[in-house]
């Protein structure tokens, strides 16, 4: 009898060891979504640009998560898209499972920042925390930033309800039950140090892993379009809080990982998201990282 054609893909999840600490991508899926959020850059030359990778024409943006499993205990960077957005992200939580982690497992939630695309998985429609053992860690500029009145009512009603309201919603669980922190920088996990990337929101961060000789960036939303961005690293993205700021953070964290030849991974990249930057033509250039079936 022959095998049954598939349907559909293997679960969303990728190991890879960072000296003694291992690291785990995991899938929340994709967003399809608008061009015309793409700036300082002509429409039509951004979609050329796509053409060129054979990547979609609208956009499609990978969503990752990160397992960070150190010294014996589990944090995951950012949470994804929950049950908010399209039906093609919210995928963490059945990847989580294929993975054979449990919810309860995790003892820290670390966040880049507080988008919906990063944040919708901390709670539920109910307000009940989906990490009920997890202590929620993130920058204090990035909490002061959507629980700042001032600030929202200068935004659109979009960017109100959806970016404002929604994190104000998300984070409330674990600060009520008093399972919230906040840092400048510094160790945040074992082997974990947070390192500040404003601009794309005023607490953007990335996660830097070190053990032994070894070290990987989780860089957070640095690009959302890895074959726009990294040649044209001033493009912006119109949900960029301060686009000239994010360009400025893009340029010097571009600097800083191909002059240390330093791994990274990235919330928007194709999955599973590692990758090195090297110099060339005067600008950058991306070398995905191989497959590796080894631990």
């Amino acid at each position: 009898m022959a095998a049954a054609v598939p349907k559909t893909q293997v679960a969303g999840v990728y190991h890879r060891r960072v000296g003694d600490i291992v690291v785990t991508a995991v899938s929340d899926g994709y967003l399809d979504g608008s061009m015309a959020v793409i700036q300082n850059i002509a429409e039509a030359e951004a979609a050329q640009l796509l053409r060129d990778a054979f990547r979609p024409v609208p956009r499609r943006t990978a969503v990752n998560c990160f397992l960070i499993h150190a010294g014996g205990r589990l944090a995951l960077v950012d949470n994804g898209c929950g049950s908010a957005m399209a039906a093609t992200g919210g995928r963490l939580f059945e990847n989580l499972g294929a993975a054979g982690i449990r919810t309860t497992d995790i003892d820290t939630v670390l966040q880049t920042h507080l988008h919906p695309d990063h944040s919708n998985g901390l709670s539920d429609a109910a307000g009940h925390r989906r990490f009920p053992n997890a202590e929620l860690v993130m920058h204090a500029a990035e909490l002061a930033f959507w629980h700042d009145d001032a600030a929202m009512a200068k935004a659109d009603e979009t960017s109100r309800a959806r970016n404002f309201q929604a994190a104000r919603d998300q984070v409330a669980p674990y600060v009520r039950a008093g399972a919230a922190r906040t840092f400048e920088g510094g160790e945040v996990f074992p082997g974990v140090t947070a390192m500040p990337f404003p601009g794309h929101t005023p607490g953007h961060t990335g996660y830097l892993i070190a053990s032994g000789a070894e070290s990987l960036l989780i860089w957070g939303d640095i690009i959302h379009v890895p074959e726009i961005q990294i040649p044209r690293p001033e493009v912006t993205m119109a949900f960029d809080i301060d686009p000239t700021g994010a360009q400025a953070t893009r340029r010097r964290v571009f600097d800083m990982v191909a002059t240390d030849g330093l791994a990274w991974a990235g919330m928007h990249m194709h999955f599973p998201g590692f990758a090195r930057l090297v110099r060339r033509d005067g600008g950058v250039a991306m070398l995905p990282e191989a497959w590796s079936g080894a631990m």
